[in-house]
């Protein structure tokens, strides 16, 4: 089985051993906590030390067939990227990546982001290679921006039959696992009146497929302003959240 290239070099003990959690200096409102035994330390005025930073990484934003706005929340993943390099010693690329699931920079990815309003579709060629890089260690957060969820669901059902959407818990380290997050997804904006959701999709103990249903991340992540009726709070809850799937995605995938 192919491995994700520069995400598979140390392993999960290379990442846990280059992070350095949030510090409340960082993220005023709350501390962060402890990632699997790590030791939550930060430089003074809680910037991030270069020299234990390793090889950058890539985030990226999926380009998708079926005519929704893959583009969608264009500030997102920017203001995301940036939260996890000042608060994390995770060595992270500036720069998101736009890519299809036929483009060979996919195995450069290891956090995989797609948003939209409308629909999505996946042709069968994409969901073999799709498979295949999450098998990999790869991992696909979906974010519902409202008009997603349809198509979503058909086209993970169509990549994993046997694996339904299960809803995960409260206590799985993807809602701690550098900012304690005891009430699960945020709720960032408000769509048919329903709480949000965080599901996904397991691959053996792994959390391979992540979908915030509800909750609106993207929106959160965009910068200040794009939403005027939205305290900083939310945006802070956002990134938060944002921070925890990257860390997750980074320290659960399988050791080479």
């Amino acid at each position: 089985m192919r491995r994700l290239g520069a995400w598979s070099v140390g392993g999960v003990a290379t990442a846990v051993a280059a992070l350095i959690l949030a510090s409340s200096a960082a993220s005023p409102g709350g501390a962060a906590t402890a990632v699997r035994g790590g030791v939550t330390t930060a430089a003074p005025g809680g910037a991030t030390p270069a020299a234990t930073r390793t090889a950058a990484l890539a985030v990226g934003r999926l380009q998708y067939e079926g005519g929704g706005d893959w583009y969608a929340n264009p500030s997102s993943l920017p203001n995301l990227i940036a939260a996890i390099r000042a608060r994390t010693t995770i060595a992270v690329a500036p720069n998101e990546l736009r890519l299809r699931l036929s483009d060979a920079r996919l195995w450069d990815v290891g956090f995989l982001h797609a948003t939209g309003h409308g629909n999505l579709r996946f042709s069968d060629e994409e969901l073999e290679r799709l498979r295949s890089w999450l098998a990999s260690g790869g991992f696909l957060h979906l974010d519902d921006n409202y008009g997603f969820d349809e198509s979503v669901r058909r086209e993970l059902a169509r990549l994993y039959p046997d694996r339904p959407l299960v809803t995960v818990a409260r206590t799985h380290p993807i809602y701690h696992a550098v900012y304690d997050l005891p009430d699960g997804l945020p709720k960032i904006h408000e769509h048919d009146g329903k709480p949000p959701e965080g599901l996904g999709i397991f691959l053996g103990e792994r959390l391979a497929v992540f979908y915030s249903y509800e909750s609106d991340l993207g929106n959160g992540w965009e910068d200040p302003g794009t939403h005027p009726n939205d305290p900083p709070e939310k945006h802070e809850a956002a990134l938060r959240m944002g921070v925890n799937l990257f860390v997750y995605a980074v320290t659960s995938r399988p050791v080479s």
